[in-house]
């Protein structure tokens, strides 16, 4: 059994109403409690105790964050979030940025408390997955964690590894909710271990 907290970082704007990522979550809860592990959830747009919720990254095996596409990357509720939390988090998630005199051979962002959890992203984009993988395209080929760069960053910075992210496409100009969920649940199988 593995502890995971699921983070909807989901936000209703403009003309969309933040109901796949909610959809999204709705299914991985679903899912992994069924497969037996234990899971806690905060929708973040509805606000949360940043001290809890430092105590759910200590307490949680596994943080997984869906959230759509921002002008390239989490909203700024998740931003604003994780600026929080992970200040908050000084002295339980990490200890500094790693250096210090006595060790100079030490380097930044080795500072991390909580080695051994790890992170995955779900994130929703109406880009198509061209975009991402074509080194013609918007992204220049560098992938949707290279997108997410300075994320993954700061998450290393507390001492966390990252599972491989789920990313579904096209989801405003060709959306197709039933293989977004098929897709995202044989992804959990995948990657967390979930039954069929």
């Amino acid at each position: 059994m593995t502890r995971i907290l699921l983070l909807n970082g989901g936000k209703a704007f403009a003309h969309s109403h933040g109901r796949l990522n909610d959809t999204l979550q709705a299914c991985a809860a679903d899912i992994l409690s069924k497969s037996g592990h234990e899971i806690r959830q905060t929708k973040i747009d509805d606000g949360y105790d940043v001290e809890q919720e430092v105590e759910h990254f200590l307490w949680a095996d596994l943080v997984i964050y869906q959230c759509p596409g921002w002008w390239m990357g989490v909203p700024w509720t998740v931003k604003k979030y994780m600026d929080e939390v992970m200040t908050a988090g000084h002295g339980k998630l990490y200890a500094n940025d790693g250096r210090s005199r006595a060790h100079p051979e030490r380097k930044y962002g080795s500072g991390g408390l909580v080695q051994g959890k790890n992170y995955m992203l779900s994130v929703t984009w109406n880009a198509p997955e061209d975009a991402f993988t074509d080194p013609d395209h918007f992204f220049e080929g560098r992938g949707v964690d290279g997108v997410y760069f300075p994320f993954h960053k700061a998450h290393e910075f507390l001492g966390m590894s990252a599972l491989p992210t789920f990313l579904a496409t096209d989801v405003m100009k060709a959306p197709n909710v039933d293989a977004t969920l098929a897709a995202y649940a044989q992804h959990l199988k995948e990657v967390i271990g979930t039954a069929s």
